[in-house]
């Protein structure tokens, strides 16, 4: 699933499209290298959809050092994957994209991930707005190259509505675009880009294929 190509790249056009694709159950129940061996797989297929909807021609995919997915032909691309779903994304500039399923956490890990003036920027249910705020650092992160060690640096200073918040890392601000599905959420780097979501089954049936926006 590594290539693919289309005649008519129209990658400027300012719109991304994140794909999800939901994940089998036989595979939900993998464990180990299996498993992240197989969800990896699964991820460049919903990378390689997103590929072809901007035009782009996906050539072979190389990590860095610190296992960041490296830019090729100017295409920056983004992976995420959880047991249930997996997710990719493709854009001209520096991109990331982050997925979890909203569950309770505890205190300690929502002093670990914002300070209270983050918090209090929302009365919003505390799950949700843990892993809106989780996974929108995340996708900032994976923009930039950097890893989790970050996290503390990176800061929520505006929530615009339900669906975006800005995100300030190394005095840069970022802002995120969060979609809602199946007791999950998701979020990419959307800055000035427009956002299509795209929701598939663990059939892989393109056909069937949900666009949202």
């Amino acid at each position: 699933m590594d290539t693919i190509q289309n005649p008519k790249p129209n990658i400027q056009s300012r719109i991304i499209y994140p794909v999800i694709l939901a994940v089998p159950d036989k595979q939900q129940k993998l464990a180990g290298r299996e498993k992240v061996a197989f969800l990896s797989r699964h991820a460049r297929g919903a990378l390689e959809i997103s590929a072809q909807k901007s035009g782009v021609k996906l050539t072979s995919l190389i990590k860095g050092e610190n296992g960041e997915p490296v830019p090729f032909d100017g295409n920056y691309w983004s992976l995420t994957h959880k047991t249930e779903y997996v997710g990719g994304v493709i854009a001209s500039t520096k991109i990331g994209m982050d997925l979890e399923k909203i569950r309770p956490c505890s205190a300690a890990l929502f002093r670990k991930t914002a300070r209270d003036s983050e918090w209090s920027l929302s009365t919003a249910d505390p799950n949700r707005l843990f892993f809106r705020y989780w996974t929108s650092k995340e996708s900032v992160l994976k923009a930039s190259g950097t890893g989790i060690r970050d996290l503390s640096k990176c800061r929520i200073v505006k929530i615009i509505n339900h669906n975006r918040l800005i995100v300030n890392y190394r005095n840069q601000e970022w802002i995120i675009e969060h979609h809602d599905f199946d007791g999950h959420i998701a979020s990419v780097v959307k800055n000035n880009f427009n956002v299509k979501w795209t929701i598939l089954p663990a059939s892989l049936n393109y056909n069937t294929e949900k666009q949202v926006g």
